[in-house]
């Protein structure tokens, strides 16, 4: 299967949005430390941080790297096919970003990436971006787009909560 739009791999580019599509930017404060850190990065990158929403994650592979395929499934429902485009393990940055694949609802793609800033505080930065691929995406405008910024910050919360419940 070939992926549903051109620019493949351009959330690795910070601020570049392709032309016809919907930028999303959340960063979401994780907390502090070597072991939030780790955990965090665990967590995204064994798709542990999708399961804690409560949303079906069906993956080629039980880590996600380059080129796995992972079905998300919302509500039990709408399933949106995806591939890993690229992924990057670093001292201080962890995360991968996927794109679509045909039949997802949108088109475009998503990054998730675990960073320790300086002072050692962990973030995750959820970059996306898209436009409606289904006739109910269309159809959902604005409500469709307030969806997506609240399933990222859901992804956020969910992995913050992974992480306290790690903490001593």
């Amino acid at each position: 299967m070939s992926f549903t739009y051109e620019d493949v791999g351009a959330t690795r580019k910070p601020g570049h949005c392709p032309e016809g599509f919907r930028p999303l930017h959340v960063r979401t404060r994780i907390g502090e430390g070597h072991e939030v850190f780790h955990r965090a990065a665990e967590a995204l990158l064994t798709w542990e941080m999708h399961r804690a929403l409560g949303v079906g994650v069906t993956a080629t592979e039980d880590r996600a790297a380059t080129g796995v395929d992972v079905t998300i499934t919302l509500a039990g429902v709408i399933k949106a096919p995806c591939r890993v485009v690229w992924t990057v393990e670093e001292h201080r940055r962890v995360g991968w970003a996927y794109g679509t694949l045909p039949g997802h609802p949108e088109c475009g793609e998503e990054s998730f990436v675990v960073d320790r800033t300086g002072d050692g505080t962990v973030w995750l930065t959820i970059t996306a971006f898209s436009r409606p691929a289904k006739w109910y995406t269309r159809a959902g405008g604005p409500a469709a787009r307030g969806l997506q910024h609240a399933y990222a910050r859901r992804c956020g919360a969910a992995l913050r909560k992974l992480c306290e419940e790690e903490s001593p």
